[in-house]
């Protein structure tokens, strides 16, 4: 990316740097989806071979908690990936780089740690959570 100071106007050679880093981050996030989709299958399929009280598992934690964490990292997976997706929208209409709030570029930095991020830092945490 050009400069630190976050100017959003990228040359050809990084916005081509960036839809590939995009689509990587974009093929690694579909991998860990399928992953953790196989994993929340077997937790169910598991699940329905064994006795229906999980609350009193001597092993360890319940198949309930099992597949509610499963469940829940799935669901921050299939965020991220629309969060990717929308980047790579972004990057081809020439916002990527640009604060959605304040319209000020968002800086290098951000982008580098948060490729996705939609805003920039100040905009970001005058939000409430």
């Amino acid at each position: 990316m050009s400069d630190s100071s976050g100017d959003a106007a990228f040359s050809p050679a990084e916005c081509e740097a960036i839809r590939e880093r995009l689509a990587a981050e974009r093929a690694e996030t579909s991998t860990r989806i399928a992953a953790l989709n196989r994993e929340f299958e077997a937790i169910v399929a598991s699940n329905a071979l064994v006795a229906v009280d999980d609350e009193h598992d001597p092993e360890g934690s319940s198949t309930a908690f099992e597949r509610a964490h499963a469940a829940a990292l799935l669901a921050q997976a299939r965020d991220h990936l629309t969060a990717l997706d929308e980047a790579l929208e972004r990057l081809e209409r020439g916002d990527y780089g640009r604060c959605a709030v304040c319209g000020e570029p968002i800086p290098t930095e951000r982008l580098e740690a948060r490729p996705t991020a939609t805003t920039c830092i100040r905009c970001a945490t005058a939000r409430p959570r």
